[in-house]
């Protein structure tokens, strides 16, 4: 019988001699077990002087959050008039209220107004004003002689700096990037201001030329503006010969020759005979039709009542009121909604003396 061989005991494992940063194994994961969350994910570890060679500590690199995008212009601008369709008002907007909360900004928005103040002296003309306009918007702003609305223009506009608050035009921000903003804006001043000595079609060519448009291109888009506006016959006179209607029309026109995607008008219909309003109004419209945005101020409220989309009543640089028509008016008209907002009629005690006449 032979004897079995004796067991031979295995060699002793010589241990690992640890170094200096120790590197841990890839390990496998349990995806029944969350991980336990880290106190701060954005500190590393700090290292200690010995490193435990039995147990590896796991090197964490650190996580560096992003910095966030400070160039505004990235963001989505509203469709240009060419585009062929009207971006309707979001449904179930919630009612108006004295002092509603502005909704919240969008990259469709053709404009938006947040917090913008702007005072002269010790006297606020506008205070703390937030409106959201989005594109394809046909847009009214009403209110009382010395509300703010013309401020408030000239701030959008770019002529006046508020002192608080930001606008952006089409997602750009109107503070700083002040020539990429008024790129995409036309713009009807309020007291115009003109050269007097020139033709109108040398006027419409300066305004052409001054945004940056081909000569050829000036003169095509002056013979539509002229046909549409009926200023043919009127072109080769002075602005100084011009009414105010016809005034306030090649200054229009002047505002569109560059194609806007946002129109700026303080009383676009003021010293306008019906049948002129009639034209600027179906060239206004059609704009709009097409995805133009238009801001403007007016004392019409049956002209707004009538053809804008969204209102904005503003009394002593605050806005009271926004929303749609319907929603701004209620039960009442539009005109008997602004004189409740605007403190209602004047007192006329104390002017008896009027009533007995003097011979």
């Amino acid at each position: 019988m032979i004897e079995p061989a004796p067991a031979v005991e295995p060699a002793p494992v010589a241990e690992p001699v640890a170094a200096s940063v120790a590197v841990a194994p890839a390990t496998t994961t349990d995806p029944t077990v969350a991980p336990e969350p880290t106190t701060d994910p954005t500190v590393a570890p700090e290292p200690t002087a010995e490193t435990d060679a039995a147990e590896p500590q796991e090197l964490v690199a650190p996580v560096v959050a992003p910095e966030p995008d400070r160039d505004t212009t990235t963001a989505v601008l509203a469709p240009a008039p060419a585009v062929a369709a009207v971006i309707d008002d979001a449904p179930g907007e919630a009612s108006v209220a004295l002092a509603p909360a502005p909704a919240p900004a969008t990259a469709g928005d053709a404009l938006v107004l947040r917090g913008v103040t702007k005072r002269f002296g010790s006297t606020p003309a506008v205070d703390g004003i937030d409106l959201t306009i989005p594109a394809g918007t046909f847009y009214g702003l009403v209110g009382p002689n010395g509300a703010g609305k013309t401020t408030t223009l000239s701030m959008i506009a770019g002529l006046l700096e508020p002192d608080r608050g930001t606008i952006h035009v089409g997602g750009v921000d109107a503070a700083a990037k002040p020539l990429a903003a008024k790129k995409l804006m036309g713009v009807l001043p309020d007291r115009l201001r003109t050269f007097d000595r020139l033709t109108g079609r040398q006027l419409l060519y300066y305004y052409g030329v001054l945004r940056g448009l081909p000569p050829a291109v000036v003169e095509s888009r002056t013979v539509d503006l002229a046909r549409a506006f009926d200023l043919e016959d009127a072109l080769g006179r002075s602005v100084s010969d011009y009414s105010a209607g016809m005034l306030k029309k090649v200054m229009l026109a002047g505002a569109l020759i560059h194609s806007p995607r946002l129109l700026v008008l303080d009383e676009p219909f003021e010293a306008v005979d019906p049948v002129s309003s009639a034209i600027i109004l179906d060239i206004l419209s059609t704009y709009v039709a097409h995805g133009g945005t238009v801001i403007l101020s007016s004392h019409g409220m049956e002209l707004v009542e009538r053809v804008c989309t969204r209102v904005a009543v503003i009394v002593a640089g605050q806005v009271l009121a926004e929303g749609t028509v319907d929603e701004v008016r209620g039960e009442l008209t539009l005109e008997q909604r602004f004189v409740e907002l605007a403190g209602g009629l004047s007192d006329v005690e104390g002017l008896e003396w009027l009533h007995t006449f003097s011979d």
